[in-house]
């Protein structure tokens, strides 16, 4: 069982953002949605990030200078990631955390590279992000959309083999290439989808939905978008008495999901990569980071090895030269929170890509 608290209380934050950085200090930026619908995701990444750089520093920084925190809300929006890559840029980070939407991270890339920035994502996972690499500086510890949608496709075609399945999703970039992924696992697998389409996360009006679940006979609900929007569906299905089975991504790992959808969200199934926070490499920083009452759940550890990695990267070049930190990067392998982390030459992460979860008693756990 995870240790209980809320990422949400985090009081600190704002005697921890810096407003200038001291000639002897290094700015690490955390980029990411601090306010709207992802705002617990935001959450998670400041505060694995906070307690990456409280550890570094308490250790003696990264070559004698200690890192301070940098945080600025991009709404996941790609206009609003421009303007604050922009701003990172005057605040002279070394490393930004982020962003944590797949379209902010590639719109602010070609900023962050041209100004000397290294940029790890601890959830872009539009293959576009590195298959379009901005430059050498650009990293992810997030496992990719068309890997993901291979795991889950695959996983509604061998488990559900009998069910009739609906495949919707939210409209937005992150859910259109999931569901996208996943339709096209799960086809190649030898399944084909009962329904396929999008339902805006503008629209709260269900019923139209609701009534073609129902006609359809659907018993399997893939539902590509954010944690909030899944709850109140699965919630309301169930209200109505549809006892639909609800099979999402890796926005389900968070315990808002479960708190929005209550008794509804159990059984509930998830993709998610194998969670660092029962990996012994996190032990001991998911136990301090409990004595603060904090979870180390969703990107919580991912933004803490960022960090990690940055510094033990740094070290080994013996610089925070943009140039020298990103060759190292390419070339070393990381003892980080996740395991081991190594890139390949897309900049992407060569780590277990996603297994599926399932919500039960308040708790979730590999299937």
């Amino acid at each position: 069982m995870k240790p209980r608290g809320s990422i949400a209380s985090l009081s600190l934050i704002p005697l921890l953002v810096a407003t200038q950085i001291a000639r002897a200090d290094i700015g690490i930026g955390v980029v990411g949605p601090m306010s709207g619908n992802f705002a617990v995701f935001g959450e998670q990444m400041v505060a694995g990030v906070e307690q990456a750089i409280a550890d570094i520093n308490a250790a003696g920084g990264v070559l004698g200078d200690e890192l301070l925190l940098e945080v600025a809300d991009d709404r996941c929006d790609r206009k609003q990631a421009e303007s604050v890559a922009n701003q990172m840029v005057g605040r002279k980070v070394a490393l930004i955390v982020g962003h944590l939407c797949s379209g902010a991270s590639i719109v602010a890339a070609p900023t962050y590279n041209n100004t000397g920035i290294i940029q790890i994502s601890p959830g872009a996972r539009a293959a576009q992000y590195t298959d379009e690499r901005a430059g050498p500086g650009t990293f992810r510890l997030a496992g990719r959309d068309d890997q993901q949608g291979s795991v889950a496709g695959t996983f509604l075609s061998n488990h559900f083999a009998d069910s009739r399945i609906a495949i919707i999703h939210d409209d937005s970039p992150y859910g259109a290439a999931l569901a996208d992924a996943t339709l096209k696992a799960m086809n190649d697998a030898g399944k084909r989808e009962a329904i396929y389409e999008a339902h805006p996360a503008s629209d709260r009006d269900y019923t139209p939905l609701f009534s073609r679940l129902a006609s359809e006979r659907i018993d399997v609900l893939f539902f590509a978008g954010d944690h909030t929007e899944a709850a109140l569906i699965i919630r309301r299905l169930h209200e109505e008495g549809l006892p639909i089975t609800l099979v999402s991504g890796d926005t389900l790992m968070t315990e808002e999901f479960i708190a929005i959808a209550g008794e509804a969200g159990e059984g509930a199934l998830m993709t998610y990569p194998p969670d660092p926070a029962r990996n012994s490499a996190a032990t001991d920083v998911v136990e301090r980071m409990a004595q603060r009452d904090l979870i180390a759940e969703g990107y919580v550890l991912y933004a803490y090895a960022a960090v990690q990695a940055w510094a033990a990267a740094a070290t080994a070049a013996g610089s925070t030269d943009f140039a020298a930190v990103s060759a190292a990067l390419a070339d070393g392998t990381f003892q980080t929170v996740l395991g081991p982390v190594t890139f390949d030459e897309k900049g992407d992460v060569r780590l277990p890509a996603y297994v599926v979860y399932q919500w039960h008693d308040g708790d979730y756990a590999p299937m």
